[in-house]
């Protein structure tokens, strides 16, 4: 029988994988593709809390978890797009100075 425990440790083994994309890698749609696994992992964690104590209130907050995700994925793409547009590179080792 899968328990509380399961969705715990797969959600840490998820959130750990977002951290490593988010601090390993070099271009950033790599690294916002890695955002979105760490929220993935705080959803399942608010579902499972949830269910395991049977409130409804872990799926509003991933409700909200995911709109906010869809913004930020939404802001995040554009910033991209405007920064490939001005420095025609998507690479963070390229992008550090942050000038005109």
């Amino acid at each position: 029988m899968i328990t509380i425990y399961h969705y715990l440790i797969l959600s840490a083994i998820l959130f750990t994988l977002g951290m490593v994309g988010v601090v390993i890698r070099k271009n950033i749609l790599i690294v916002l593709m890695s955002i979105e696994v760490l929220m993935n992992a705080i959803n399942l964690v608010f579902i499972a809390v949830a269910r395991y104590w049977q409130l409804m209130d872990g799926h509003v907050v991933v409700f909200f978890v995911i709109a906010v995700a869809a913004a930020e994925a939404a802001i995040g793409l554009a910033i991209v797009v405007s920064v490939f547009r001005n420095r025609q590179t998507i690479k963070t080792t390229d992008l550090r100075l942050m000038r005109g």
